[in-house]
């Protein structure tokens, strides 16, 4: 390789393009247009005297050349941004998360395998029924029940979420109702109305009084099955089940410190819980 003539700009591009799989969505993420990621992608492999991408209509696949450049790039990407942390110490960057309350329950629970062991990372927990904006930097990752239109955004398919009814096996056969903007609680008052044994806001407090054997709750399949104590009554409910996508920028995904929590979390919730 001429290194006179090797671009680090065109280097950084390069990285784009390979990560995602093409130049129209690398263009979203550079804000370079797809014609002048070409070129550039052009001028680098004359500069360094090797091919680094098939053409292909529907985008660029790595050659075996390109793809070893991929992961000599990463592994310099990491050290500049760990030089480049603004006091020069081993502080940990910041992730800020926003979940539903019961994903919230499993993220606190397996904190150590999402956080790293020793912990890498500044995670921020931001349990909320609303969604926050990724896009305006609310929160970094983002847990979701579809996949994301905003072309700025970027999802990961996870595990699907089933909900069922639970409680002791002597508790009474009536329901708690949750009282929230939740396509859950919204179901459980048309089934239900005012029927309850009593109402609650938080739906955190659903599960702790089942818990303690007050009635009948409303939970996602992988809360319920964890708690010995509980029982489930009938089967899952068809309607209330939906995908669960791992949302985050497009700006913002390929940050080491962000990779590495993504990863982790599609280990924890990529698969039934």
């Amino acid at each position: 390789m001429n290194e006179k003539m090797v671009s680090w700009e065109d280097l950084h591009l390069f990285l784009a393009v390979a990560r995602a799989g093409g130049l129209s969505p690398a263009a979203r993420t550079t804000g370079r247009s797809a014609a002048t990621l070409g070129r550039r992608m052009l001028a680098l492999e004359r500069a360094m005297g090797r091919e680094l991408f098939i053409r292909r209509e529907r985008g660029y696949e790595l050659t075996a050349e390109a793809r070893e450049l991929e992961r000599e790039l990463g592994e310099v990407e990491n050290r500049i941004s760990r030089i480049s942390r603004p006091d020069g110490s081993s502080a940990r960057p910041l992730v800020k998360i926003s979940a539903g309350t019961w994903t919230t329950l499993i993220l606190l629970d397996r904190l150590k395998e999402i956080a790293g062991d020793p912990g890498d990372v500044r995670l921020r927990f931001v349990s909320a029924e609303a969604t926050l904006d990724i896009s305006r930097r609310e929160v970094v990752i983002g847990f979701r029940n579809r996949r994301p239109e905003d072309p700025s955004l970027a999802g990961r398919k996870l595990a699907l979420v089933e909900f069922a009814a639970y409680a002791r096996p002597d508790a009474p056969d009536q329901f708690i109702k949750v009282v929230a903007d939740t396509p859950s609680a919204q179901w459980l008052d048309r089934r239900i109305g005012a029927d309850a044994v009593c109402e609650v806001v938080s739906p955190r407090n659903s599960l702790d009084l089942a818990l303690s054997g007050k009635g009948v709750a409303l939970l996602p399949t992988f809360i319920g099955s964890r708690h010995a104590g509980l029982v489930q009554r009938g089967g899952t409910i068809s309607e209330l089940a939906h995908e669960q996508w791992l949302v985050t920028h497009q700006d913002d995904r390929h940050l080491p410190e962000v990779r590495r929590t993504i990863e982790r979390l599609v280990r924890v919730f990529g698969r039934r819980l």
